[in-house]
């Protein structure tokens, strides 16, 4: 049976620099995308969120009935470790962090999680997800990350490929197929 999975970036936190696992909230005060993401989404499909206040609550504040699914820690954004909050101006190894970015993979970054352990945990939580729930729909706010990682490979691209994708907040992004094998349908799309 062919899954879709509606993927929709938290709302807006206003922080500067790399947030990953702090739990900032974000900013729910844009009614009209919020009701524009309500008419999107299908009525009745559940809707499951990162455990990061910031997802949780934009999950939340979605207007609409649809039953909410435990929240899955899977779903966080990337671990910046030591990077958490800085930018790129902040940061003391820079070669360090041109490396992470410009071939991720295997290298993690300082007290955080590689690209490739990262993806692994966004995966694992997709297919867990999925398999707990019979729904052909499932809504899921989560994080610029998660939501990237996936396009990237429902398209067999490498994560340096997709690095240019936009994906804004309150953006949403859909997927056909089943965990491990989606195909991208809309990415990225605004009111």
């Amino acid at each position: 049976m062919t899954r879709r999975a509606f993927l929709i970036r938290h709302g807006p936190t206003h922080a500067r620099g790399m947030v990953g696992w702090s739990d900032i909230p974000a900013d729910l005060s844009d009614s009209a995308t919020l009701d524009w993401l309500d008419r999107e989404l299908p009525a009745g499909a559940p809707i499951v969120s990162s455990d990061l206040i910031r997802a949780r609550d934009t999950a939340n504040a979605i207007p609409g009935t649809r039953p909410r699914l435990p929240d899955d820690p899977g779903l966080r954004e990337l671990h910046f470790g030591a990077w958490e909050l800085k930018t790129r101006d902040e940061i003391e190894d820079i070669a360090h962090f041109k490396a992470f970015w410009q071939n991720p993979g295997a290298l993690s970054t300082p007290g955080g999680e590689s690209w490739h352990g990262f993806m692994t945990r966004v995966s694992d939580a997709m297919t867990r997800i999925f398999q707990q729930s019979s729904a052909p729909d499932i809504v899921i706010t989560a994080h610029f990350g998660v939501i990237l990682g996936l396009v990237a490979q429902a398209r067999g691209q490498a994560p340096e490929q997709v690095f240019g994708q936009k994906i804004d907040n309150f953006s949403l992004t859909e997927l056909h197929g089943t965990p491990g094998n989606w195909a991208p349908v809309r990415v990225n799309q605004l009111p």
